[in-house]
């Protein structure tokens, strides 16, 4: 379980939340504290007061994955395949274990074909695809995801969900301006000015935006 307590870091304060293993979206308007509050989760940032707590530890001492709403920002390596390969690498994984990683997440993502092309010569979405690739090859106990979904078709989200459906990590926690993307996940957490305003799952939070006066036009909304 991941809870967090007492945190307050610039716009965002959040007294207490839980967020139990599985697939949870963070919903709400620009600026409402969605990248900040997935940077604290992730330990990217360090919260100015307060503790999250993931599991027994902090979250640097988790191993995660992390997915930038940018694709240019994600990427290291000028290959796609060094790209992807990099964790295992790091790992010190033998050669021929690397290469059967890569291997099969590729054939199992759809990327097999574009291994040896260069990162620069992909389109935006494909990009996207080679970061959560390399993101979740070690199989990491959380991956976070920032607005991944803003440069990918719907084939390409379909084969992404195929992925986030696997159960190889505890966590998955991302943020979205789709509410049909959000529909896919087990729980949503609606944020309002820096502040949770709803927790459940997205039937619960939905009916509720639905019976307000905030309905945001830039959301679309599937029961």
């Amino acid at each position: 379980m991941i809870e967090i307590t007492g945190l307050r870091h610039r716009t965002l304060t959040i007294n207490h939340l839980t967020i139990t293993p599985g697939r949870t979206f963070l919903i709400g308007p620009n600026g409402s504290g969605k990248t900040t509050l997935l940077r604290l989760i992730s330990g990217i940032d360090e919260p100015e007061s307060g503790t999250i707590i993931i599991d027994g530890n902090v979250p640097r001492m988790v191993e995660t994955g992390w997915v930038n709403e940018y694709p240019d920002r994600n990427i290291l390596f000028s290959q796609v395949y060094d790209e992807i390969a990099a964790a295992p690498r790091f790992a010190h994984l033998s050669c021929p274990d690397t290469e059967t990683q890569v291997l099969d997440l590729s054939f199992r993502i759809g990327l097999k074909h574009i291994l040896r092309r260069n990162v620069r010569d992909l389109s935006g979405g494909e990009k996207v695809l080679v970061a959560i690739a390399a993101a979740i090859i070690s199989r990491p106990a959380l991956l976070v995801l920032d607005e991944y979904d803003s440069h990918l078709d719907p084939e390409s989200c379909h084969q992404i969900d195929t992925i986030l459906r696997s159960g190889e990590m505890r966590y998955i926690i991302g943020c979205t301006q789709h509410m049909d993307i959000a529909a896919t996940g087990d729980h949503v957490i609606a944020l309002e000015r820096g502040r949770v305003a709803y927790t459940g799952s997205p039937s619960e939070v939905f009916r509720h935006y639905e019976n307000t006066a905030f309905y945001p036009n830039s959301w679309r909304i599937t029961q």
